[in-house]
């Protein structure tokens, strides 16, 4: 076998104008279909972190909170991580404060009595 390296090389005609023409034209088609599959798939990588950011889980919230036997409940407010609920018991109006996530009574406020 021969070596193709050993092989004599022919030099290469030159390309007439119409050829390098269609070959321009090749390079160009070639370079905006590049173009637009590379937007293509920053557009959906764009979209894919956009979901995944948007989409996160809302914070936690006690479920159940626990307010004296008898007590009228006259509001209660999710606000700041915490839960406020007002309650009217034996003639005083009193507000408590409970921690939004495990649902622990911080302290109370005596509003009015």
């Amino acid at each position: 076998m021969s070596d193709p390296d050993e092989r004599e090389q022919k030099p290469e005609a030159p390309l007439s104008p119409e050829a390098l023409a269609a070959l321009a034209k090749a390079r160009r088609s070639f370079a905006i279909s590049m173009g637009t599959l590379l937007l293509g798939f920053m557009a959906i990588a764009f979209a894919l972190v956009y979901r995944v950011m948007r989409d996160q889980p809302p914070p936690t919230v006690a479920a159940e909170v626990s307010v004296p036997a008898g007590a009228e409940i006259v509001s209660a407010l999710v606000s700041d991580g915490q839960v406020n609920v007002t309650y009217r018991l034996e003639g005083a109006t009193v507000l408590t404060l409970y921690d939004g996530r495990t649902g622990e009574k911080l302290r109370d406020v005596v509003i009015g009595e």
